[in-house]
């Protein structure tokens, strides 16, 4: 080889080096700065979907008839501390005196986005529709909200979740909800949070490692319903990680004692609430939380349409129970088991 082309060569190799380097050092910014993609989908959702933390109420707070013959109350102030602490109550009819289970309701997001108005701007379905059919079962329904990033982290939206039971206890007369009877569901970011709050009140090591008393106890809580929750860290997709990492720290990179906090699974024990397990993107972690609840002798569903039917359904699939035979024998199997443990 000349000595020309071999500095042609050398000069070549050089560049590719630098083009490189730049790659991997603007990976590793955006892996380790979470904030710069997760801000852009916020961006990209403003108009579509809340992505502020507020301490006023997102709407006009409300009290009327729904056109279905629901009645709702919104815009509930539930605790200063923290914004978008609101919550909202809907009754199945204008007879709200009536003594009902209540079902209180965590929205998805991915911890960006959403709320309690609008569901999960990461679903494939109708989540409202599914909460007016959920209601109409017979349930006075709580639907919460709770604050975003990249101002507040975990494990705050749990924190503000138990302020939630605490004013729901403090007004339970007020608004006519029986708390002996409580229902506890969420989907995607959602049911991460019903997932962890399962085991916040059911094991007290977990609690104390996240420092949350739970204000509500074992007796009071009939069932969850956990729609869909990415639980094992280690095997998550890079996007779910990228989520997930941003809520957690800002960086993709957790260490042991972040996970554990995280991941509930291995803090499941034989007191765990009995609960619906629905899986579909997120399949592989609520088959490990299912074979954790059956170790330790723990009442549960799991209706995993892939494993059942061999059909992979999108992301909280049982929003679309309206249009989808799938996700309507989803649904009423879910109805089937919480009915019969507020009994």
């Amino acid at each position: 080889m000349s000595v020309k082309k071999k500095k042609t060569l050398r000069a070549f190799l050089v560049v590719l080096l630098v083009i490189l380097a730049v790659i991997f050092t603007g990976v590793l910014i955006l892996l380790t700065h979470t904030q710069i993609i997760v801000g852009a989908i916020q961006n990209l959702s403003q108009g579509t979907v809340n992505t502020k933390n507020l301490f006023e109420p997102l709407h006009e707070p409300l009290q009327a008839k729904k056109d279905n013959g629901q009645y709702i109350i919104t815009e509930i102030k539930y605790s200063d501390d923290y914004p978008n602490s609101f919550l909202d109550i809907t009754y199945p009819d204008e007879t709200v005196e009536t003594q009902r289970p209540t079902l209180i309701y965590f929205h998805g997001g991915g911890f960006f986005g959403g709320s309690k108005c609008d569901g999960d701007p990461l679903a494939e379905g109708d989540a409202t529709a599914l909460l007016d059919d959920i209601c109409a079962e017979g349930f006075n329904l709580v639907n919460i909200d709770y604050a975003l990033v990249p101002e507040y982290h975990f494990p705050t939206p749990l924190i503000q979740a138990n302020e939630a039971f605490r004013f729901l206890m403090a007004h339970a007369d007020e608004y006519h909800l029986d708390m002996e009877r409580v229902v506890m569901m969420g989907s995607s970011a959602g049911a991460i949070m019903t997932s962890q709050m399962g085991s916040i009140i059911t094991n007290p090591e977990y609690a104390a490692l996240l420092g949350i008393e739970p204000v509500l106890s074992r007796e009071q809580v009939a069932a969850l319903v956990i729609d869909d929750a990415p639980l094992d860290y280690d095997s998550f997709s890079l996007g779910t990680k990228v989520l997930i990492g941003n809520y957690m720290k800002g960086s993709i990179f957790l260490n042991k004692a972040e996970i554990s906090k995280y991941n509930n699974i291995p803090s499941v024990t034989k007191d765990y609430i009995p609960c619906v397990l629905l899986g579909s993107e997120y399949c592989v972690d609520m088959r490990e939380l299912h074979d954790v609840l059956q170790a330790v002798g723990v009442e549960h569903i799991l209706i995993d349409p892939l494993a059942e039917r061999g059909i992979q359904m999108q992301h909280c699939f049982v929003a679309s129970e309206r249009e989808n035979e799938i996700a309507k024998d989803a649904y009423d199997r879910m109805i089937t088991f919480i009915q019969e443990r507020i009994q």
